[in-house]
């Protein structure tokens, strides 16, 4: 126990640096948590596709969604998202699925989503890589 002691005085900074982030690991989780920010993985967000239709929402900007997407997404780049809200209210009941280029930037557009009273909405976890990582289809638009 002496040794791990003197490591952790001969350490300090690196001590710190594992207590903020897993600090920020654990805030995130709590604040999603306190927001009622839904996470889905990617295996679910297929089954709210094929059984609720439910739409996907990328919010990523122009350049990144045309260099790949999720068939069908609709992109709503996190800058506008507030001024295109009236896009979101077309789909009803059926659930929205944000996301993003990592995950985290979904959750607060989805906190502003159910802000203004878009309540069905989902964050998919781990954003595009996630969907990737699944070996789910991506679209690529082809240039002119």
């Amino acid at each position: 126990m002496s040794d791990f002691t003197e490591f952790a005085q001969q350490n300090v900074l690196l001590f710190l640096a594992l207590f903020a982030i897993v600090g920020m690991l654990v805030g995130s989780e709590v604040l999603r948590r306190m927001r009622g920010i839904n996470t889905v993985n990617a295996t679910e967000a297929l089954r709210l596709m094929n059984d609720q239709d439910a739409w996907m929402v990328d919010i990523r900007d122009a350049g990144d969604y045309k260099i790949g997407h999720i068939p069908q997404a609709r992109n709503l780049p996190l800058a506008t998202l507030k001024e295109r809200l009236s896009e979101l209210a077309k789909a009803g009941d059926k659930p929205i699925i944000v996301y993003c280029g990592a995950g985290s930037t979904a959750q607060s557009a989805c906190a502003l989503l159910k802000k203004n009273n878009i309540a069905n909405v989902y964050s998919l976890s781990g954003g595009l890589p996630a969907w990737l990582d699944a070996n789910l289809p991506v679209s690529r638009n082809k240039k002119p």
